[in-house]
């Protein structure tokens, strides 16, 4: 028996007891999109953090993302994809095809909770009319539908009874289906919900200083901060909606925001107990 190794272990677990203690009870929502969806071993990697997290005390909600696989299934039906400013323009093919797509995404995220002894529910905006919407610009963009109401009852209740909610985005309007933006509805219920945390995992390390240099990446970023960088032109394209999103959580109630890179194994327990943690945490 290697005892100094046992010790070593030990003394790990023993490091991360002031996070469990800090974060027992409260509520965190992870929004899971990029490549770590499509990859297998990354996908189980994720499950088995959230799994954790919940293990140790914490109330975790999922919002899954879904685009790469939608344009899967639409190329494999030969629909069109075609998008306006960023948005993908969504008819009544697009449609369909996106909230079957989202609700198979969410149900095997619910499989693999299973698999490690965690019950989850697999829901979406239409679930006990937990998100209504307007349409964004129905004659330009389709069943695009910016959200106007969070009905986070059903929720709530979900993890009262020890279950984790995996939230796909789609919502409702006058009994039809729109396509919401998934880091918007993520920030949308953290605000409503007042979490502790809200987590984007994504295909890109964080918010750096200079993103040419990698040795710049900020661990963490204060409004006034990304406000500058945002008005400098070092936040651009379509890091700006995500981190205009960030702060309006911020300024709604929710304590911190981060951002991390979902590709990397773990990243959930790297970011969440670990001193420097392995992204950006935007905070007030």
């Amino acid at each position: 028996m290697d005892l100094a190794g046992l010790q070593d272990k030990a003394k790990i677990l023993l490091e991360m007891l002031p996070y469990f203690q800090s974060f027992f009870g409260k509520t965190i929502i992870v929004k899971y999109g990029g490549s770590a969806m499509s990859d297998s071993i990354l996908k189980e990697s994720i499950v088995k953090d959230i799994a954790l997290l919940k293990q140790v005390g914490l109330k975790p909600i999922v919002v899954v993302g879904g685009g790469k696989e939608i344009d899967s299934w639409l190329s494999r039906l030969n629909i069109e994809r075609r998008f306006k400013d960023g948005l993908r323009v969504t008819d009544k093919d697009t449609m369909e095809v996106a909230e079957m797509v989202l609700n198979k995404v969410s149900k095997e995220i619910v499989a693999l909770f299973g698999k490690y002894g965690i019950s989850a529910v697999g829901l979406s905006g239409k679930d006990s009319m937990m998100l209504e919407v307007k349409p964004r610009d129905k004659e330009n963009l389709g069943y695009v539908g910016d959200i106007t109401k969070v009905r986070s009852r059903i929720l709530e209740s979900l993890l009262q009874n020890d279950f984790v909610p995996v939230v796909c985005p789609i919502g409702i309007n006058d009994n039809e289906s729109y396509n919401i933006n998934a880091d918007l509805l993520a920030c949308a219920l953290a605000e409503e919900m007042k979490v502790e945390k809200l987590v984007f995992l994504s295909d890109i390390d964080g918010v750096y200083e200079d993103y040419e240099d990698k040795d710049s990446l900020i661990p963490e970023l204060h409004i006034s901060h990304a406000l500058k960088l945002i008005e400098s032109g070092k936040i651009h394209g379509g890091m700006i909606p995500k981190i205009n999103a960030c702060i309006h959580a911020i300024n709604n109630g929710v304590s911190r925001v981060h951002i991390i890179d979902g590709r990397i194994e773990h990243c959930l327990l790297l970011e969440f107990f670990t001193k420097r943690g392995i992204g950006t945490a935007i905070l007030r």
